[in-house]
């Protein structure tokens, strides 16, 4: 089998090798630059080890892989467009590089080229993988709508928040196991477990991000500290805040949420202060070990030999240290 490390270099050098050949220069050359950029190319990784669960020949899923991130890509160009974000692991958005009509136009055909990798699979399997692909992206759009949605409410409960991340973030990775698996000829249960399995990775992986966008080191995380509190984003983080405060703590919570003028540093740390006085940093960290816990379950009904499966245990463990 080939180790997470292996399959990440292997699909960094297809996708590197891909080229457009196609013109005009402009709408293909922000494609390339986003692609450039990297990243833990986290969703065509899982989908090849998912296939080598069951297979070797892990070349011939480079094309559906490659589909997976350039969709994964496509859906973080215009979301920073969406958040006027200025930067993008460490490097200029799209919409900052060039222009916000660039980034909604590249970002439109990396989702038409996302359908044509991902339709390169086995031509007997390709109902199933396109049906699965797409209601994925349906389902993220759906994700996406409900995340603005909660833009302008206060009363977002815990339950609407997990279920917004598992559209918006947790359907992609698990998707990518299910047709990794699906190509390498698994069974529909091993199929159904290692969708789950991703789904729990998902929902832990993004309360990791909450975590980390305001206890991460900057220099590591790629972008700035403190984010979401800076445009009054409903995460884990603020919603058990606003849940456990006391009537001082959440009217302080309050009032720096309804300030339309403010010194960015100062209402970071005073956020971050109040989070740690309500202790729901903790809270958090408690709930991505719950997920990662249900996440080892699925995996262990898998159908196939224990140590073929400690690359997965590994990304869950990796997963829940990281620092980016």
């Amino acid at each position: 089998m080939f180790t997470s490390a292996e399959l990440l270099e292997q699909i960094n050098v297809y996708i590197r090798n891909l080229g457009f050949s196609r013109s005009p220069e402009e709408l293909y050359e922000p494609i390339s630059y986003v692609l450039s950029i990297g990243g833990k190319r986290l969703r065509p990784v899982l989908m090849m080890m998912a296939y080598n669960l069951y297979k070797e020949n892990v070349s011939e899923v480079y094309a559906p892989a490659a589909g997976i991130e350039m969709y994964h890509n496509y859906t973080l160009l215009h979301d920073d467009l969406m958040d006027c974000a200025d930067f993008r692991r460490g490097k200029q958005t799209v919409h900052k590089k060039w222009n916000e009509n660039t980034a909604i136009l590249s970002g439109d055909a990396m989702l038409v080229l996302a359908y044509q990798l991902m339709a390169q699979c086995d031509v007997r399997l390709l109902k199933e993988v396109m049906e699965l692909f797409s209601e994925t992206a349906l389902e993220i759009c759906e994700g996406q709508q409900m995340d603005m949605n909660f833009e302008t409410r206060m009363n977002v409960s815990e339950q609407e928040y997990l279920e917004m991340i598992r559209l918006k973030t947790a359907v992609l990775l698990a998707a990518s196991l299910k047709i990794g698996a699906l190509l390498g000829g698994a069974s529909s249960s091993d199929a159904d477990n290692l969708y789950k399995f991703g789904i729990n990775m998902g929902l832990a992986f993004q309360l990791k991000d909450d975590l980390l966008d305001v206890y991460g080191n900057p220099d590591v995380f790629g972008k700035k500290i403190g984010g979401d509190i800076m445009c009054n984003k409903k995460t884990f983080l603020l919603i058990k805040a606003l849940e456990y405060a006391n009537v001082e703590q959440k009217a302080s919570l309050e009032s720096w949420i309804a300030r339309s003028s403010f010194v960015a540093n100062e209402k970071i740390f005073a956020v971050t202060q109040l989070y740690n006085e309500i202790g729901v940093r903790r809270l958090c960290e408690d709930l991505v070990e719950s997920y990662s816990a249900k996440a080892m379950e699925y995996l262990s009904k898998i159908s196939v030999e224990d140590d073929r499966k400690e690359g997965l245990r590994q990304i869950i463990a990796k997963l829940v240290r990281r620092e980016a």
